[in-house]
């Protein structure tokens, strides 16, 4: 269900087949994606998910107990793995987040160029040796992409730490579609006070959600009603859970869970509000953006590249009484709220899916270059 899917399933999608021949290889088929893996695309499948698995309990348990001991022997021995799997080889292998990495740089084939994705802010990792070792590892692949330029910038600025070839190549949008699947269905909000905020994200502490609820009170002790609604689960939820009945918020703060489809939730609130602390580049301020909705957010990651501050959003530090006072405006700043309602209307411009389809195409086509120079060599 995560960000990092929904991307390579857009690029699978959209990038030319007439020069490219993809291969999806799934560790787990899992997951509610599973879906939307396009029919004509060739699959690799490491192993069953838990939606083919027996339905009862006890065979079950042993079915993952084998599960996981078939995993971790080809972790540790990646030529059975691809022995038994793989049964092509392939020009460029593309590790599309870190939990990729090792089985990319292990592959058996050291002639196909490898290609490292990397999406997150590696800052707020609490354990900075595991995020040295994540950066330092990068700078074994051929080539690596960040999908914000802020990602970039702050392993250079506090690792010291540069790669001889890389890109910056945003994640994709399409406005259309958003605004299509938005309509597939309606959410009234009807037993809700208005305005709604609406944030869509993982239920994890370093989202803010427990920081939001508590901004949700102080607002409505001070007598601004309103509403908030969050999309999505995590193993934060029984924690907010009980923050929110401790402070008698349950009818006025509601976490609804995953959607497939969150887009009529976005579309039928009045704002889109993400109070989290970090972030690599979050598709959903893009489509926010692209059904019109305000953004108060954190000027975190690459947020501030797809946000204008004071234009069609407000971005603030991550801080309880900074993220308060950028909700409040909306209650006590009508003349700016209204000046970034409008502007919203324009914001799907800067989202350019054509050209990121042809960043990328580009980017597979030279390393597809140099693999061949370097077999003629």
């Amino acid at each position: 269900m995560g960000g990092v899917p929904r991307v390579v399933l857009d690029l699978l999608r959209n990038l030319p087949k007439d020069k490219f021949d993809f291969t999806l290889m799934l560790n787990l088929y899992q997951g509610e994606l599973v879906k939307e893996i396009p029919a004509d695309l060739k699959l690799i499948v490491v192993e069953k998910g838990k939606e083919q698995m027996s339905s009862n309990s006890f065979m079950q348990k042993i079915q993952l107990i084998w599960r996981r001991m078939k995993l971790e022997v080809y972790d540790k021995f990646p030529s059975i793995l691809y022995k038994l799997k793989v049964p092509e080889k392939y020009d460029i292998e593309i590790a599309s987040s870190y939990a990729e990495f090792d089985m990319v740089l292990n592959s058996p084939d050291k002639n196909s160029r490898k290609i490292a994705w990397f999406h997150t802010d590696v800052t707020y990792d609490v354990n900075q040796e595991r995020a040295k070792a994540r950066i330092d590892q990068m700078k074994k692949f051929d080539h690596v992409i960040f999908c914000a330029a802020h990602i970039k910038n702050v392993i250079k600025e506090f690792y010291d730490v540069t790669y001889s070839s890389s890109s910056v190549v945003y994640n994709a949008i399409h406005t259309d579609k958003v605004k299509e699947k938005a309509l597939e269905f309606e959410v009234k909000y009807e037993e809700l006070k208005k305005p709604i905020f609406c944030s869509v994200g993982r239920l994890h502490s370093r989202k803010g959600y427990h920081t939001l609820v508590n901004i949700h009170r102080k607002l409505i002790k001070e007598g601004f009603e309103h509403s908030i609604v969050v999309l999505g689960d995590g193993e934060e939820k029984n924690n907010l859970i009980e923050q929110i009945n401790q402070l008698g918020l349950n009818e006025s703060f509601k976490l609804l869970g995953t959607k497939i489809n969150p887009y009529p939730y976005i579309k039928n609130a009045d704002y889109f509000v993400l109070p989290t602390r970090s972030e690599a580049y979050p598709l959903v301020i893009n489509e926010a953006l692209a059904l019109e909705k305000p953004i108060i957010s954190t000027n975190v990651g690459g947020i501030p590249e797809m946000v204008d501050g004071g234009v069609d959003g407000i971005l603030v530090n991550y801080d309880e009484e900074e993220i308060y006072e950028a909700m409040k405006k909306v209650f006590t700043q009508p003349e700016l709220i209204e000046k970034i309602k409008q502007n919203t209307k324009d914001s799907y411009k800067k989202f350019d899916s054509k050209k990121i389809y042809n960043q990328v195409t580009e980017i597979f086509e030279q390393q597809n270059q140099i693999k061949l120079e370097n077999e003629r060599s």
